[in-house]
């Protein structure tokens, strides 16, 4: 169900239309998309799983072209690995939730990888240049690779047959939470 809310912009206060979308991922869940876009500049989107969930790490070994379609839904407090790759995607003040795919996925990471490189010098450009250049290769499929993601709102999630779900141990730290897949 799509639903228009217009309501003031929390930036600047001029009146902004929001648009709630409600959406059925087969074999995963029901979510909530939301977004809205102001000519200041705030922008906000963002995906909830309409069903609860427990804490929850997924794990997906992509190693055929069709892997590379499997869907994910990563909600605000949801952390990407790609540990061959040395990616880390931390959900931070300004994240915002999507649905995409494994291919979206390696597409954020080489924006984020291009958007860093601009400001590395020396060997940091030419690391930069070599991991965009192995992200390039796993979109092709030319070697396997891993992705995992950690939500310790159980809100995000991998949709292939191949995808591993396991429970999270979320445990009180000083500055947050440290999430620990259970044995």
């Amino acid at each position: 169900m799509r639903q228009v809310v217009p309501s003031p912009c929390p930036d600047c206060g001029e009146e902004i239309e929001y648009i709630y979308d409600t959406e059925n991922i087969p074999y995963f869940s029901d979510i909530l998309l939301i977004c809205g876009v102001c000519s200041c500049g705030f922008k906000i989107v963002d995906t909830m799983v309409l069903n609860d969930h427990e804490p929850s790490c997924w794990e997906l070994k992509v190693e055929t072209p069709a892997d590379l379609d499997a869907r994910v839904v990563r909600s605000m407090q949801g952390e990407i690995d790609i540990p061959e790759f040395g990616i880390n995607i931390h959900p931070g003040p300004a994240c915002f939730g999507f649905v995409s795919n494994i291919e979206g996925v390696l597409e954020r990471a080489e924006d984020a990888v291009r958007r860093a490189a601009i400001s590395c010098e020396g060997d940091e450009i030419c690391r930069a240049a070599e991991l965009m250049k192995e992200i390039e290769k796993a979109r092709r499929s030319e070697f396997p690779f891993t992705v995992v993601i950690t939500d310790p709102s159980g809100n995000s999630g991998i949709v292939s047959s191949k995808a591993k779900k396991t429970k999270l141990d979320i445990e009180p730290e000083q500055n947050g939470y440290s999430v620990k897949p259970l044995a």
